[in-house]
C-alpha cells in the first residue's frame, strides 16, 4: 500500500515539526493584581512583536435593540485618550513602522500592534491608556457612525452573499445571541448614542476582563515588568455576568426562503453542533473539525469530487464548522447548483443529504481519514510559522473560555479521532431536528423546489 505509507510519512513528519515548534515555544503566564491576564511566547527568529489586547466582549453580549456596542466602540479606540488626540496613536505607529489594527467577533474585540520588538514598551503604554482613559468625544462618534453605517451598507447591504448569510443566523440561532450580526442591525446604529458607548465601555474594558497577548523577540520577565508599568496602576471594575450562548439542541427544521441581487441560486444547510467549550465529549468537536475537512478539505476532499466532477451536480460548494466558539456552534454546508446541466435546488440538497447519509452509514476508510488528518494538522503548522497567527490563537482560546494550553494539545487530539468517532458525530448531529435551511434566489427568480 505505498500510498498509504506516503500518507502515513507526511503524518509523521507533519506530528514531529508540530511537537518541535510546540517545545521550542514555550508560553509564559502571568496575572497582575488587577485580574489582566498575560500570555507571553517568545520566538526570535526576528526582531519583531506582536502585541494584542483582547477584551471579552463582541456582539453576543449585545441586547435587542442594542446591537453594534461592540463594534462601534472598537473603531471610537482611536479617537483619543487623555495623553492622545483623536488619531494620534495611529500616526505615532506609522511613524514607527508598525502595523496595526483590530478586529470585532461575536466573541470578543481585540487590538494589535505589529512592530520592533524594542519599541514594544510604545504600544503597551498606548494600549494602556485608553484602557483606562479613553475619551469618546461626542463630535467624533457623530462622524465615526456614519462611517460604520456605510461599512453595513458595503460589506453586507450591497453584498447578496452576506446579507443572505446574516439572515440565515437570525434562523439557525433561535435561542443564542450569536443571531445578532457584529456590525449591528441598521436601525440601532441609526438610534445608537454616545451615552451608549460610554456605558458599554465601563461595563466591559477593565484589565480583569483582558488579556493581553505578546509573541515574539522578547523575554517574558521583560514583558512582565513592562505590563505592571503600564497596566498594573488600572484598577478592577465589577464585570457584568456573561453566560455562554447556548442553542436548543433540537429546534426542530426550519427553511428560509431568500430573494438578493444574485446570478446564481445557492442552498445553505447548517445543524445545530456543539462548541470545544460546550460540548459534552470534547472528541465530538474534533471528530467535526474533521468531518468538515473530510468533506471541503481541498481537491480529493468528497463535496468537490463527486457532486462536482463525478456528478457534475454543483458548480461549488464546501462546509464550514468552528470549533472555537464562547457558546454553541453551527456546521454548515452550501453549494451552488450546476445550472448548465440544469440542476435544482432540490437536486443539489439530495446530494448534500446523500453524503451526510453516507457519513453515518459507513466510517471513512483509515487511509482517508489519515489523509484528512495530515492536511489540517499542516494547516496548522504553517500557521504557526507566524506570531500573529500564534498569538491569535493564544488570544481567542483563552477569550472564549478555553485554556491557551489547547493550543499545543490540538495535535494529539486530532490525533485521537477515529473512523467511529465520523459516524458517530454524524448520526448524532446531521438529523433534521437541528437543521436550518436556506435556498437564496436571484431576485427575479422563483423557489425551484
Amino acid at each position: 500500500m505505498p500510498r498509504l505509507s506516503l500518507l502515513l510519512a507526511l503524518l509523521l513528519g507533519v506530528a514531529s515539526s508540530l511537537s518541535h515548534a510546540a517545545t521550542a515555544a514555550k508560553t509564559h503566564e502571568f496575572l497582575l493584581a488587577n485580574g489582566l491576564k498575560v500570555l507571553v511566547r517568545e520566538d526570535h527568529r526576528a526582531p519583531v512583536v506582536v502585541s494584542q489586547l483582547w477584551y471579552k466582549v463582541g456582539s453576543s453580549y449585545e441586547l435587542p435593540g442594542q446591537s453594534g456596542l461592540s463594534h462601534a466602540l472598537e473603531h471610537m479606540m482611536f479617537k483619543g485618550s487623555s495623553k492622545l488626540e483623536p488619531g494620534e496613536s495611529s500616526r505615532i505607529l506609522r511613524e514607527l513602522g508598525a502595523e496595526e489594527n483590530a478586529f470585532t467577533s461575536s466573541d470578543f474585540t481585540a487590538y494589535y500592534q505589529v512592530l520592533s520588538s524594542d519599541r514594544l514598551a510604545i504600544a503597551l503604554e498606548m494600549e494602556a491608556d485608553r484602557m483606562a482613559t479613553l475619551r469618546l468625544p461626542a463630535d467624533e462618534f457623530a462622524k465615526e457612525i456614519e462611517v460604520i453605517k456605510e461599512e453595513r451598507r458595503l460589506r453586507t447591504d450591497d453584498n447578496p452573499n452576506r446579507l443572505a448569510y446574516e439572515r440565515f443566523l437570525t434562523l439557525a440561532y433561535p435561542a443564542s445571541s450569536y443571531r445578532i450580526p457584529t456590525v449591528g442591525w441598521m436601525d440601532d446604529l441609526k438610534r445608537m448614542q454616545i451615552g451608549e458607548l460610554r456605558d458599554w465601555y465601563q461595563q466591559w474594558y477593565a484589565p480583569n476582563n483582558a488579556t493581553l497577548v505578546v509573541v515574539g523577540d522578547v523575554q517574558a520577565e521583560q514583558v512582565k515588568a513592562l505590563a505592571e508599568r503600564f497596566f498594573g496602576p488600572i484598577p478592577a471594575r465589577a464585570i457584568p455576568p456573561a453566560k455562554r450562548p447556548l442553542e436548543l439542541a433540537e429546534p426542530g427544521e426550519r427553511f428560509l426562503t431568500l430573494h438578493v441581487r444574485t446570478q446564481l441560486p445557492s442552498v445553505l444547510l447548517g445543524f445545530n453542533v456543539p462548541s470545544l467549550a460546550t460540548a459534552a465529549n470534547p472528541s465530538d468537536a474534533h471528530a467535526l473539525r474533521l468531518t468538515s475537512a473530510l468533506l471541503d478539505g481541498g481537491y480529493s476532499s468528497r463535496i468537490p469530487t463527486r457532486l462536482e466532477r463525478e456528478q457534475e451536480l454543483i458548480a461549488g460548494g464546501g462546509s464550514s464548522y468552528d470549533a472555537f466558539k464562547r457558546g454553541d456552534s453551527l456546521f454548515t454546508l452550501s453549494a451552488v447548483p450546476n445550472v448548465q446541466k440544469q440542476r435544482t435546488l432540490a437536486d443539489v440538497e439530495a446530494g448534500l443529504w446523500a453524503e451526510l447519509d453516507a457519513l453515518k452509514q459507513n466510517p471513512p476508510s483509515t487511509e482517508e481519514l489519515t489523509r484528512v488528518r495530515a492536511q489540517v494538522i499542516a494547516g496548522l503548522v504553517y500557521e504557526r510559522d507566524s506570531i500573529t497567527s500564534q498569538a491569535m490563537t493564544l488570544g481567542s482560546l483563552e477569550t472564549v473560555g478555553l485554556s491557551w494550553t489547547l493550543m499545543d494539545e490540538d495535535l494529539a487530539a486530532l490525533e485521537a479521532v477515529t473512523p467511529a468517532d465520523i459516524q458517530r458525530v454524524a448520526q448524532t448531529y446531521f438529523t433534521r431536528s437541528r437543521l436550518t435551511r436556506a435556498h437564496v434566489l436571484p431576485e427575479h427568480e422563483a423557489s425551484h423546489d
